[in-house]
Parts: structure tokens; C-alpha cells; sequence
């Protein structure tokens, strides 16, 4: 979480993050690893922080981004094998959600997030393409139903009014899925194309 006023450049930051990971996530996979880490790290951080410490929010949040940066860069398989993980869990969720709203079951998530990890060490190239696109896809939806909710406040915000973010913040939208397959689906293409030709 930030101070409500951080809420608008955050959002903007994950848009582009996301479609950087979703155009050119294999080619610049540790540039993506640490876009994520940081993200990670920042919310987990920051969530530790009193919501009348906007300053503790802040520094939380640039040093867990660090770390967590760090973190995933350092641990490129383990990364692998997370993107393949989240990916999987993510795919779980959006499934339930559309055959039945509300949360799938924990062992159903579970079982997908191993899979989807099991997965990814398989056929690595192909998963952190599909992972990355599809991942950076979602993060730019995030991103921007999160950039148009908080594009009204204002630093005269109060003190106590903070911005959280919620990587499901779009269900109920019926349209997100189908957006999100679409966008997925262009940036995998994109990679295949264009951007995976030399991983750096």
C-alpha cells in the first residue's frame, strides 16, 4: 500500500511494466523478474507500515522493492518455476471465477501452481513466453482500471487514505478475461515473432 496520492503513478508504473513484460518478457526475462520482485517486495512492505506513515510507506516499499528485486533476479530458476506458478494460479482463479464467482477451492490453486511450476522447468521458453505475456497482460489491466479509479486524488488527500493494490481488483468485470486472453494472446505472438529471437 502507498498514500492515496501515489495510487495514480503507481498504476501508471505497472501499465508499463506489464507491457514490457508482455511484449518482450523472454528477451528481457531479468528485467522482468526484478519488475515483479520489486512489486512484490513493495507491497509486502509497505503493508507492514501504519496507514498514517506515508514516509514508512514509502521507504518500506523502495527498500522491499530492492530486496525483492534482488531476490528473484538472484533466484532465475526458482523465478521460472514461479512465473509457471503464478500463471497457473492465476489461470485457476479466472476459470472458477467464470464457471462459479467467488474463490476456487485452496487445494485446486495449489494444484494448478504446482503444475503450471512443473511446467515451466519443462519447456522453459515457451512457459516464460506464454507466463510473461499473459502475466504482463493482466498487470496492464490491473494497472489500468487501477490508474482510471485513482486518477481524481490528489496530494490534499488525507493522511490516513491509502491505496492498495489488488491483483484481482478486476473481477466482476466481464470483460477483463476476455481482454486479458487477448492481450495475452498478441503478446505471445509478439514474442515469438519479434522479441525472442536472442535472449539477453
Amino acid at each position: 500500500m502507498l498514500p492515496a496520492a501515489y495510487g495514480f503513478p503507481a498504476a501508471i508504473l505497472l501499465i508499463i511494466g506489464g507491457a514490457v513484460a508482455c511484449f518482450a518478457g523472454y528477451r528481457f526475462f531479468r528485467v522482468v523478474l526484478a519488475i515483479y520482485g520489486f512489486i512484490l517486495g513493495a507491497l509486502m512492505a509497505s503493508s507492514m507500515m501504519g496507514v498514517g506513515n506515508g514516509v514508512g510507506m514509502i521507504v518500506a516499499a523502495l527498500i522491499g522493492g530492492v530486496i525483492g528485486a534482488v531476490v528473484l533476479v538472484l533466484a532465475y530458476f526458482v523465478g521460472i518455476a514461479l512465473v509457471g506458478a503464478g500463471l497457473g494460479a492465476l489461470i485457476a482463479h479466472e476459470l472458477w471465477y467464470w464457471i462459479r464467482p467467488g474463490d476456487p477451492p485452496a487445494l485446486v490453486v495449489i494444484i494448478a501452481a504446482l503444475v503450471g511450476a512443473a511446467l515451466a522447468m519443462v519447456v522453459q521458453r515457451y512457459v516464460i513466453i506464454v507466463g510473461t505475456a499473459f502475466g504482463g497482460a493482466w498487470t496492464m489491466i490491473v494497472g489500468l482500471m487501477n490508474a482510471l479509479s485513482t486518477r481524481g486524488v490528489t496530494r490534499l488527500s488525507s493522511a490516513t487514505e491509502v491505496w492498495i493494490l489488488y491483483p484481482q481488483s478486476t473481477a466482476g468485470e466481464r470483460w477483463a478475461p476476455i481482454a486479458w486472453l487477448i492481450l495475452g494472446v498478441i503478446g505471445v505472438a509478439v514474442q515469438l515473432g519479434v522479441t525472442s529471437g536472442r535472449k539477453r
